[in-house]
Order: structure tokens, then C-alpha cells, then sequence
């Protein structure tokens, strides 16, 4: 995901928007590409609107999303699908599947996979561009389970309104080095980009709120097996909440500590649970992704 962090010079000193300001002084996106990209701008630490006035000084940070490929090729790829009907699939994305096309990522994603299985499902064959692929949400790379897609314009805004308004609940399951100190906590900070390494997130004095509930479910001598609730959605939240809390993630190969019991562990986080209404009702749906095997095969270990 594309990023900007700086502040903000004594050129606007007269009041800005800050879409102007995006579009005219930093030149990162158009005024139109700000909501097709679905900008996200915080001020200050604090979440704020485009349309809030930019002063000098303001600790500035953006996020939006990569654009989508010109031509998003179709692959067969097979979906574990938990469920699905006209206007939404739900599934069970893999380990190691990229969710969306980017960088380094053109195919191989659950995007290309999604656009195949519509194709499919409509009886047609081929290539074809400009496809939409209505991803909703994303998990990263190396994290499992479930996860909710659109098949249409207007289920994917009445499902992303609710991610958006922080209605849809989420479970994670994760093994963690060590044990915390309490069974059950909240883990409340600002993360912001780590200054050390771009590419990283880190807790920060200034940045994004972030909160994560936790709570153990299973000791061992060495780690411990930890359900995971987010409140807001960060990016890689949960990884560095637990780093944070002294207990990473077994596996991270981005937060962990070097060596231990599991060298060569992979991330230890799956998406366990998702509570979310559907489009077209009133009440929430519950859908879960089994353990995966990499986490029974620990368990065991540990035993």
C-alpha cells in the first residue's frame, strides 16, 4: 500500500484543503484518483476528512491503494470457498496467496483467481480487461483464513462501509512467543512507518490509532496460542501490537525474534472468524476458516 508521511510547510499558511493540498503542493494523486484510490489521511495522529484545512506544521501521513492493472488476466486458480451467493464469496485464502495485484504480484492473486471464477460461473472463456475483482479487504501474504469478496458494485460498498465504520467483527488465531502476563488485555498505540525501514511499521509516538484485544486461550513452557480481536485495521496491526508486547508472532519473519524452538516456522497467524451482514439483510453472518494444518502440526509439537 502506497504511503506518505512529512509536514506540512509554511506555504499554506493561507488554509488548504487537504485534497488540494495532496493534488497541488505534494502532486501524489489527482483530486479524482483521491477517491478512487480510497485515500486515507491522518493528521496529528488523529484520523481526519480531505476536506479538513491543512496548517503549517501538521504531521501529515497518507495511505491509498495501489491502482489496479490495466489488464487483470484471468487464472484458474482454485478457491477454497466457504460460502457464496449472488452477491458475495466468502473464502479460505492460503498461505502464501497474495490478495491483490501489485509490485512484483501481477498474477498468482485471489483477484486474478476471482475474476477466472466469475468468468466460469457466467459460462465464459478468454481474456478479458477491466475486470473488477471486489476485494473488500485484505490479509497479508503470509496470513490465512477468511476473508469476504464482492461481486458487484453495490454489495462491495455496503460491505466496505461496514469495515469502514468498524461493524464487521474480526477473530484472529496466532501462536506467540512466550507467555503475556495477563490472560486477557488490550493493546492500545499510534503505529506509524517504521523511520528505520520503510517497508515496516513500527509503535509510534505520532501515527495511526491502533487497538487489538487479546486473549489466551492455551500455555505452553515456551509459547502460547492467543485469539486476536482488532478494532481498527492497520496495516500489519496485529504483528506489531505483539511485537510491541514482547510476544511476536512464531514465524514473523518481518516482527520475530531470530531462532527459538521454530526456526524455520511460518507466520503463525490465521484469520479464524468473521461476523458481518450481508447485502440484502439485516442481521449478521458469522463465517469461520478452519485451523490450518501448519498450526495442528505446532500444537502437537508443543504438546
Amino acid at each position: 500500500m502506497p504511503s506518505f508521511s512529512g509536514i506540512a510547510g509554511g506555504d499554506t499558511s493561507g488554509g488548504m484543503r487537504l485534497d488540494r493540498f495532496i493534488a497541488e503542493k505534494l502532486s501524489l494523486l489527482s483530486r479524482s484518483q483521491i477517491k478512487v484510490r480510497k485515500l486515507k489521511a491522518g493528521v496529528n495522529g488523529k484520523e481526519v476528512k480531505i476536506s479538513r484545512i491543512v496548517k503549517p506544521g501538521d504531521n501529515i501521513e497518507l495511505f491509498w491503494d495501489e491502482a489496479e492493472p490495466a489488464d487483470l488476466i484471468p487464472e484458474d486458480i482454485p478457491l477454497n470457498i466457504i460460502y457464496e451467493d449472488k452477491r458475495v464469496i466468502v473464502i479460505n485464502k492460503p498461505q502464501g496467496m497474495v490478495v491483490h495485484p501489485g509490485a512484483g504480484n501481477r498474477s498468482g492473486t485471489v483477484a486474478n483467481a476471482l475474476v477466472f471464477y466469475a468468468l466460469k460461473c457466467d459460462g465464459f472463456s478468454g481474456t478479458v480487461s477491466g475486470l473488477r475483482h471486489g476485494i473488500v479487504h485484505r490479509l497479508d501474504k503470509e496470513t490465512s483464513g477468511v476473508m469476504i469478496t464482492a461481486r458487484d458494485d453495490e454489495a462491495l460498498a455496503f460491505l466496505s462501509g461496514q469495515f469502514k465504520s468498524r461493524k464487521v467483527k474480526k477473530t484472529y488465531i496466532a501462536v506467540i512467543n512466550g507467555i503475556p502476563c495477563e490472560d486477557n488485555g488490550r493493546i492500545e498505540t499510534f503505529i506509524a512507518r517504521d523511520p528505520k525501514d520503510r517497508k515496516l511499521f513500527a509503535v509510534a509516538p505520532r501515527g495511526r490509532h491502533a487497538l487489538t484485544y487479546y486473549r489466551v486461550v492455551k500455555k505452553w513452557r515456551t509459547h502460547s496460542l492467543v485469539l486476536l480481536r482488532p478494532k481498527t485495521g492497520r496495516t500489519h496491526q496485529l504483528r506489531v501490537h505483539l511485537r510491541y508486547l514482547g510476544h511476536p508472532v512464531t514465524g514473523d519473519p518481518l516482527y520475530g525474534f531470530a531462532g527459538g524452538l521454530f526456526p524455520d516456522a511460518s507466520l503463525m497467524l490465521h484469520s479464524r472468524r468473521l461476523e458481518i451482514t450481508l447485502p440484502g439483510s439485516d442481521t449478521p453472518r458469522i463465517f469461520k476458516a478452519p485451523l490450518p494444518e501448519r498450526f495442528t502440526e505446532m500444537i502437537q509439537r508443543l504438546k
